[in-house]
């Protein structure tokens, strides 16, 4: 059976204290937004994608999700390890030497899970649609999840991609934009402003939704479950996915500041006592 909402909310915590504990440990990572996407992520993979036991490269015959902005990779372990593709003690090796946990996930690690490296930014979304179009010449009717920042369609191949999804009718692909107008030097406006996201998409053809409450476990169900159903009907579908960076944490929440910055001692002291659950598990 699925979880129900409490439970997805209860992982959400877990995962929230996973991120800030890996980051911590090795004063290293970006837990901004690492936090604002981890709703969304548990969301994603313990009640929407339909998964295979195990993990193979190929993804034949189950949902696949490329991450492309890559430096969210605490939030995107967590989830991995805490839906089982690897034991959950293995997050404490986030960012040491000779780990499968590096900043960046890749895939020389052989780490289940990732099917692609996404260290540079923009890239995601067009190997997302190679996997997507291997689908359809398989007969796979399964669906192809990508995860975008919006700061990273700043980066030119995303737009590449965009207009090739629709001209090629790639209709088996979900990209969702994580919308908190935030990037690593200020605020998108300040450092390129992008407009419309969703005249941009629709400008392309896309099938565009948003989700309004991007840290709403029911927002982003429904939302989801939308988009699944938009899906085989001649256009790829975009969620823009309106989150806010640091969720969950006070003082890491409206602001840039924690894009890449880790907590000290009392820092991490005060934002797990703002996720405590009588159920947590800490790895």
């Amino acid at each position: 059976m699925k979880p129900n909402t409490q439970q997805l909310s209860d992982l959400t915590i877990q995962v929230r204290r996973d991120i800030l504990r890996m980051v911590h440990a090795v004063n290293s990572g970006h837990p901004g937004g690492s936090l604002g996407c981890t709703e969304f992520l548990v969301t994603l993979y313990q009640n929407i994608m339909d998964r295979k036991e195990g993990f193979d490269m190929n993804g034949i015959g189950e949902d696949v999700f490329f991450l492309s902005n890559g430096h969210i990779s605490p939030v995107f372990y967590s989830v991995l390890a805490r839906s089982g593709y690897f034991p959950i003690s293995e997050l404490a090796t986030f960012r040491l030497l000779n780990s499968r946990l590096q900043g960046h996930p890749t895939t020389h690690e052989g780490l289940p899970g990732v099917r692609i490296a996404s260290g540079s930014l923009g890239q995601g979304l067009s190997v997302a649609l190679g996997a997507a179009q291997a689908k359809k010449l398989n007969g796979d009717n399964h669906l192809v999840f990508t995860l975008h920042g919006d700061g990273e369609l700043q980066e030119g191949q995303n737009w590449e991609a965009i207009m090739y999804a629709s001209a090629k009718k790639v209709d088996n692909i979900i990209a969702t934009v994580d919308v908190n107008g935030k990037q690593i030097d200020g605020t998108t406006d300040e450092v390129l402003p992008m407009g419309s996201l969703r005249a941009k998409f629709e400008a392309f053809d896309w099938d565009v939704i948003e989700i309004a409450e991007g840290n709403n476990i029911d927002a982003i169900l429904a939302g989801l479950t939308d988009a699944k159903s938009r899906t085989g009907k001649g256009k790829p579908v975009c969620i823009l996915l309106h989150t806010e960076m640091g969720n969950g944490v006070d003082f890491m929440m409206h602001t840039h500041a924690w894009h890449g910055k880790a907590p000290n001692n009392d820092q991490l002291a005060a934002a797990l006592a703002q996720n405590y659950s009588k159920d947590q598990v800490d790895y």
